[in-house]
């Protein structure tokens, strides 16, 4: 089972994350962070990964520690879920259409943590959501995921529809790459024999 379930406590955050690689895109998210609530739910639908967070943060001084701390767990609960790596795929990618907005996502589960991040946001909140903190959990997680992860814009002048767009583009990459290749379900796919 490629499964994980962490807990992390800090004096900003309180979160608790299961994961599921192989599960259906069901979702329980509640972070007290409406915007960051969506984008998880449809990450998940959109990964096949079934995905619970409860997080309690200090969103009474803004939504930064939460949206940053989400990320960092996440990416601890990826790395721990795919294990090994053996079978996986290991390359993901995706050009989402998302109305005017199409985004390019690539990814690699690489071992080594790298974020290319080259969306163009042209408002500075989605609601409440300060756009800035898009980059801030995308580093968040490829850092602790350690996978190479790249996102771009390629159109676009909504400001939700190209984070949104991010998302889902990540998820779809995320699935492509975490999928088993049943003729190399035994080997890791690197020629180091490790990743």
């Amino acid at each position: 089972m490629r499964t994980s379930d962490i807990s992390r406590v800090t004096a900003e955050t309180d979160i608790r994350l299961s994961l599921d690689l192989d599960g259906s895109g069901t979702s329980e998210i509640d972070t007290g962070v409406g915007f960051l609530d969506h984008m998880l739910t449809l990450f998940a639908r959109h990964a096949r990964f079934d995905l619970y967070v409860k997080a309690k943060g200090d969103v009474y001084v803004d939504d930064h520690h939460t949206v940053e701390d989400v990320g960092i767990v996440l990416g601890q609960a990826f790395a721990e879920a795919v294990g090994d790596k053996k079978g996986i795929v290991r390359f993901g990618d995706c050009i989402l259409p998302m109305d005017e907005a199409l985004i390019l996502c690539a990814v690699d589960i690489s071992g080594r943590d790298c974020l290319g991040y080259a969306l163009d946001i042209p408002t500075e909140k989605v609601g409440t959501f300060d756009t800035e903190l898009t980059e801030e959990f995308w580093l968040s997680f490829a850092r602790n995921a350690r996978v190479t992860l790249h996102l771009r814009k390629l159109a676009g002048s909504n400001s939700h529809h190209i984070i949104e767009g991010a998302f889902k583009a990540a998820a779809r990459a995320l699935r492509q790459a975490v999928s088993i290749d049943s003729a190399y379900a035994d080997e890791v796919p690197s020629t180091k024999g490790l990743l």
